[in-house]
């Protein structure tokens, strides 16, 4: 039997790593709310010595506004720590052009400030001596200014995106992100553009620079943008389980997007994490184990076991399972325990 992906810390995480790379929507906050016991954990990291970058692949809002928003929810936040896609991708800009480059922005302004704080200088889609193209959502980009990067990029002009994200939270719902845009100047211009957010390796290396950072750990909610993100750059990555990603997203990842440490919330950041032991065909940590019958998960313990080990235990046997066969596993009819990890033993 495979050993699982999940990894050991030996210590801390708040005193193994130096720097806690943070995505925001759903590890930090939520709406316009704190993720539960986020400020906390936050607070506490930090007194242990642990640096906090927040990491974002919005590249809309301006560094001061996201630090802003996250001060609203209790966490305190400077523009300093914050990294942006848009910053990532005028990184990239300034390194293939150079300072003062003319680049055409499709984007809010976050992009724009991003891009002047650079010394590279935004221009309008139909300037001719434009270097490069960069996008980024922007919900006032206005269609005929679309059509016209597209006739551009399509003729040669160097294309780098923000991100690719698919959907973005508004007040009214899910909603089409950038990565809808990406997706349709791609099929129109047979072009891939350079991409600066995650999972790609721009934001995590240029959050990485500013930091200085020697022993950096990526926290995240999403396993296909914050842990593919680490992943591909081999650092370890914390999987808190308070976002998007749920119990089946979990059980049926594939190596690629397997996180090194799996927590309920950022009260991961403060504990040391141990890997589950295998034996007689069951994976342990605390009281619970988990085993596959049938390609069917079973979860058991004895009501005491904390919600960090379930997990744990949960994501072990699966991949393991998943490793062994190609198969996911049937998680249809477990429940997650309580918050407090309190739970009997979880059947149908």
């Amino acid at each position: 039997m495979d050993e699982p992906s999940l990894g050991a810390s030996g210590g801390p995480l708040a005193t193994v790593h130096d720097v806690a790379m943070l995505d925001l929507d759903g590890v930090v906050y939520v709406g316009d709310g704190p993720v539960p016991h986020a400020p906390e954990a936050i607070e506490k990291a930090r007194a242990d010595g642990l640096r906090i970058a927040f990491v974002t692949n919005n590249a809309s809002r301006t560094p001061e506004k996201v630090a802003a928003k996250i001060e609203k929810t209790g966490v305190p936040a400077d523009a300093a720590e914050v990294v942006t896609s848009a910053q990532a991708a005028s990184r990239v800009l300034l390194e293939r052009y150079g300072p003062g480059s003319p680049v055409v922005v499709l984007g809010a302004a976050g992009l724009h400030q991003a891009l002047d704080a650079v010394g590279l200088r935004s221009v309008g889609v139909d300037d001719p001596d434009a270097v490069a193209l960069v996008t980024g959502y922007g919900p006032d980009v206005v269609w005929r200014d679309v059509m016209r990067a597209a006739t551009r990029v399509r003729a040669g002009l160097p294309w780098v995106a923000s991100n690719t994200d698919e959907t973005i939270p508004t007040a009214y719902g899910i909603a089409p992100g950038h990565g809808v845009m990406v997706t349709m100047l791609r099929d129109f211009t047979g072009v891939d553009p350079t991409v600066a957010g995650k999972p790609e390796r721009p934001l995590l290396d240029e959050t990485i620079a500013r930091t200085s950072a020697e022993r950096p750990l990526m926290v995240g909610d999403r396993l296909d943008t914050d842990i593919e993100g680490a992943v591909r750059l081999h650092i370890p990555a914390l999987l808190v389980m308070t976002g998007v990603t749920g119990l089946a997203e979990l059980a049926s990842a594939p190596p690629g997007l397997r996180p090194t440490y799996v927590s309920a919330d950022l009260r991961g950041l403060l504990v040391q994490h141990e890997a589950p032991d295998a034996e007689d065909g069951r994976w342990r940590a605390g009281s619970w184990t988990a085993h596959v019958e049938d390609g069917r998960l079973e979860v058991a313990g004895d009501g005491s076991g904390s919600l960090d080990d379930w997990w744990r235990v949960v994501a072990a046997a699966s991949w393991n399972h998943l490793d062994e066969t190609g198969a996911a596993v049937d998680t249809s009819g477990l429940r997650v325990p309580d918050a407090d990890g309190v739970a009997g033993r979880l059947e149908p």
